[in-house]
This record gives C-alpha cells, structure tokens and sequence, in this order.
C-alpha cells in the first residue's frame, strides 16, 4: 500500500470515533507502528489531525474565525446559555472570553442580576454595554483579529488581577487529555483566566469533545462542569463524568 492510501485510510478510521490507535492501525494497514506514526507525524504537520501518545486524534472542525463562528449552531449556543445561567447569582464576579457560546450567556444574563464581568471580548462588553447592573472590566491589550479579543502581557496583567467566583470558558477543543487552543497566545489568557477562578464552567458542543489543538491550556481536571448542548447522559460524555465533572 502507498503511503497517500495509507494517509487516507488514517483519515478515514479518524472520522469513525475522533480517534485512532497506533496498533489498531498497524494491523489495518499492515505495516510496522513506526511507519503509522511517521504518517501520523505527516497528518499532523498538515494540520489534518493531532497526534498523541499511541496514536492521533481528531482537531476541531469548527469555523476559525470570528464572524464565521457567530452564525454556526445558534440554537445549541443557545441551549448551552440557558443551562450556563442557573450558576449565576448577585455578587459574583465572573470571567468570559471570547467564545461565542459565552457570548450567548452574556446575552442571556437575567437584567436584575448585580455581577461584574472580567472579559477580553470586545462582542461581550458591547453586549453587556445596556446591561442595568452589571459592570464590566475589560482586559486590554493587542487586538486577537480572528476572535475580537485582546491579548498579550496587558491582558494577562488584568485577569491576574482578579480572583474570579466563575470562568465560562468558551471551548475551542476538548479531551480527557485536557483543554487545547489554536493559537498560542489565546490559550496563555485562557490558561491565566483558569488558574484565577474557583470554579471553571466549559461550554463546548458535542462536535468538539475529543479533539485537540495545538497549544495546551490545563488538563481536564481543572474543569469542574461541562455544559454542552445535549442530554447530560449522552454516551459521548461518559468519559468526563468518570473523571469527576459536573456534566450538565
């Protein structure tokens, strides 16, 4: 078998489960598990998967930019929304990034809730522009073009700052193996917004569980709940509920 069949056929079992095995592989395509990790290698450079000890995994399908994503899967943005505000309540302080889904949340907030809003998205404090009582502090910096969001040290400088009761951390890709972004400078904000917050709230639609990015951001165990738009006893949650989450 050529090594462009191989590639293909890689690809193939990717799409069956977001995932595939170095041994598996080997006996499907009847070559040494060196050789499929080189493929893997060569898939991952292309940006097609995300090799992992023992194997690859699925990245994120999900449009990249910003004003693509606010138009893609409105009604579950929604659902994850309704679900998110129940933990909300007067007095606390609360992070949001620049996932569409948290703008969702944003735009759902209750208009007697008394909260402040610690955010680096410029579509969140707009949203959150009318809002009657809540105040919000935004983390200035270098503007983030693809997400409409800051970055960089002044940022940073701003949520280190803040010890948040609430990070709603809009996902970008999720695994048991931990949280992962595709730019590097996104995952440090996000990074910074986990390890300042009592509780992390991950909305992420099931089409991005198992997957991966590049740039890591904390390992799973930092979440404590994970909304998404489905029944919380979807099979595909199961992993995340044996690992302690909160899957609503």
């Amino acid at each position: 078998m050529v090594k462009e069949e191989r590639l293909q056929l890689i690809l193939e079992q990717l799409t069956k489960g977001n995932k595939v095995q170095l041994t598996e592989m080997s006996r499907i395509l009847n070559v040494s598990e060196d050789t499929v990790r080189r493929d893997i290698k060569e898939l991952d450079v292309l940006g097609l998967l995300k090799a992992v000890r023992g194997g690859a995994i699925a990245t994120s399908t999900i449009p990249q930019h910003y004003r693509d994503r606010e138009k893609y899967d409105v009604s579950h943005k929604l659902r994850m929304a309704e679900k998110a505000i129940p933990f909300l309540k007067n007095g606390q302080t609360i992070f949001m990034d620049g996932g569409t889904s948290v703008l969702a949340v944003a735009q759902m907030l209750p208009r007697d809730l008394k909260i402040q809003v610690v955010t680096n998205s410029f579509p969140v404090a707009d949203v959150l522009e009318d809002h009657p009582n809540a105040e919000v502090i935004f983390a200035g910096g270098r503007l983030y073009k693809t997400a409409f969001t800051t970055i960089g040290q002044q940022a940073i400088d701003t949520i280190r700052n803040v010890r948040a009761n609430i990070y709603f951390f809009g996902v970008s890709s999720i695994h048991t193996i931990g949280l992962t972004a595709r730019s590097y400078e996104d995952s440090l904000v996000k990074r910074n917004m986990v390890e300042n917050s009592q509780k992390i709230i991950a909305l992420s639609t099931l089409e991005k569980i198992d997957t991966a990015e590049s740039f890591f951001i904390c390992p799973i165990t930092k979440v404590d709940v994970l909304i998404t738009e489905a029944d919380s006893d979807n099979e595909k949650l199961q992993p995340y509920r044996d690992l302690g989450l909160m899957v609503v």
